[in-house]
């Protein structure tokens, strides 16, 4: 079985293009379609990555990273943002929240997947 990513957007249209992307990579994908249902896939499932949409209903993807990586259980799974907002304060916040590394939206498909790729191959 190939690396586990949780993708964690609230978007459908999203969901199924890094959903499809991911696949066709080889990686195997679990989907959560908010902050809470995140944290409990990850506490339950460990996945080897987990990329972040950061606005998300119940509870936005900064403050369930930081829930995450303050969780000694999941601490160490990489966590990268997703998101269309990428002033200088927006990736602070990114930073400040735990998350690894960030993607921009829209998705730049070689980028992508050459980000994933440095974080677990």
């Amino acid at each position: 079985m190939g690396k586990v990513i949780l993708i964690v957007e609230d978007d459908e249209m999203n969901m199924t293009l890094i959903r499809d992307l991911l696949q066709i990579s080889g990686y195997s994908t679990l989907e959560a379609g908010d902050g809470k249902k995140a944290i409990e896939i990850a506490q339950e499932k460990k996945p080897d990555l987990i990329l972040m949409d950061i606005h998300l209903p119940i509870m936005d993807g900064l403050e369930a990273t930081r829930i995450i990586k303050s969780d000694e259980t999941t601490r160490n799974i990489p966590v990268i943002a997703l998101t269309a907002s990428v002033m200088k304060s927006d990736k602070e916040k990114i930073y400040e929240a735990g998350c690894d590394s960030f993607i921009s939206k829209p998705i730049e498909v070689n980028e992508f997947i050459k980000k994933i790729a440095e974080f677990i191959g």
